[in-house]
């Protein structure tokens, strides 16, 4: 979808079609915030304001051998509920043993250095609970025992075996992990169906007719975010199949979402996904002169109509200064 064509994947989903639907709310995911321990919080003071460097007191050493977490300010934005979900994060980290300061990033509003649970459970998995089902504006005191900071951190923090570590957290953005919105009835007649899986993976069926023509675009659940315009650079969740052979060349869903910015897509999808919104999800159907024509892109043959289906997780902030 990319005016060059992006790495091979496999979508595994079994698909049934779908038929007629009323109108419902497609709503957040369900994501119970794991439990508060307030033990570190009566020995660790934080003061100061979401997203600006944390003042941070202690009574030391601090010695804990299980990881806990506790919520200094309760975000009330969209969660993290799914490993692959980016989002903008600051955090500072504490030497238990002796309260200085080890490590800290800038606090200095960037929201365009995203990372997401996945990234975390490889660097510092005693981070890994405690971002789980966070919302967007939490700020978060996390102890993380010595064996949860995990070797390599320990390492590279310059940390003794058995020190433990007090963080900071700030999740100041957040994405969606998926399409959520309202579901709109579509009446379109040989044109693909979708079904979607509980993290919002889709499938998609693809009839035994011919393709149509003309570029089709049907919004299957419509969000209520900002529109993707010429400006931005987004994220989206995507499939893509060929209508001839229904074979998946492409998806996102295994990895993290893509970045794409509207001119750096091919001409079917650029047209088709400008002014849709945050939320979205959206079925493309192009023709072969508004995406590849007639050259061979990779597994595509030459004069493949393709089919996709994206959901727009959202749209990236402008970098920062």
């Amino acid at each position: 979808m990319r005016k060059l064509p992006a790495v091979l994947a496999a979508l595994s989903l079994s698909a049934v079609t779908l038929t007629g639907c009323a109108v419902t709310t497609v709503g957040g995911d369900t994501c119970v915030r794991a439990s508060f321990d307030d033990d570190v919080s009566g020995i660790v003071t934080v003061t100061g304001s979401l997203g600006s460097a944390p003042n941070v007191s202690m009574h030391t050493p601090v010695r804990v051998s299980e990881s806990s977490f506790t919520d200094l300010i309760d975000g009330d934005g969209v969660p993290l509920t799914a490993d692959t979900q980016p989002a903008a994060i600051e955090l500072a980290l504490y030497s238990g043993e002796t309260g200085d300061l080890v490590i800290s990033s800038p606090f200095d509003g960037d929201l365009t250095r995203l990372s997401n649970i996945d990234y975390w459970a490889g660097q510092i998995p005693g981070l890994v609970d405690a971002l789980r089902c966070a919302a967007e504006g939490t700020r978060t005191l996390v102890a993380i025992s010595p064996e949860d900071l995990g070797e390599p951190a320990r390492q590279g923090l310059g940390l003794g075996a058995g020190d433990s570590v007090i963080a900071v957290v700030d999740v100041l953005k957040t994405y969606l992990p998926h399409a959520q919105g309202t579901l709109q009835f579509n009446a379109g007649r040989g044109l693909p169906s979708v079904v979607r899986a509980p993290d919002g993976r889709p499938g998609v069926i693809i009839p035994d007719t011919d393709p149509p023509t003309e570029l089709v675009t049907q919004v299957l659940i419509k969000g209520e975010g900002e529109p993707v315009t010429g400006d931005d650079t987004f994220r989206v969740h995507y499939t893509g199949l060929t209508w001839a052979d229904s074979e998946v060349f492409d998806s996102s869903w295994d990895t993290a979402p893509a970045q794409f910015s509207l001119e750096g897509l091919i001409t079917g999808v650029s047209t088709a996904l400008e002014g849709q919104t945050v939320g979205s999800q959206v079925l493309v159907v192009v023709p072969p002169e508004l995406g590849y024509g007639d050259v061979d892109q990779g597994s595509i043959p030459a004069g493949s109509t393709l089919v996709f289906v994206f959901d727009i997780v959202g749209i990236d902030a402008p970098p920062a200064g």
